[in-house]
């Protein structure tokens, strides 16, 4: 978040995901929108992939791929850094 977003107070946003609406207090609720829309998203993707109907498999499925992602993407900046410090 931007430097400037810190001191303001936190707004109330309702967001959907996968057909459920989420009232959430944020700083910054352009940012948490454009979150929520993705996350809806995946998990449209993941519903069509598995074929499912239940929301917590479709749910956790989603967590685990965005975890997988997140796991990749920490290994290769930790890659990066590593290779900068050698230099």
């Amino acid at each position: 978040m931007a430097e400037e977003k810190k001191n303001q107070p936190a707004e109330r946003v309702v967001v959907d995901i996968y057909g459920s609406s989420y009232p959430l207090k944020t700083d910054n609720p352009k940012h948490l929108v454009r979150l929520a829309a993705d996350l809806d998203k995946r998990m449209k993707q993941m519903s069509r992939a598995v074929r499912s109907f239940d929301d917590r498999k479709i749910a956790v499925l989603t967590a685990l791929q965005l975890a997988e992602e997140y796991y990749q993407l920490k290994k290769d900046y930790d890659e990066l850094v590593e290779l900068m410090d050698e230099k």
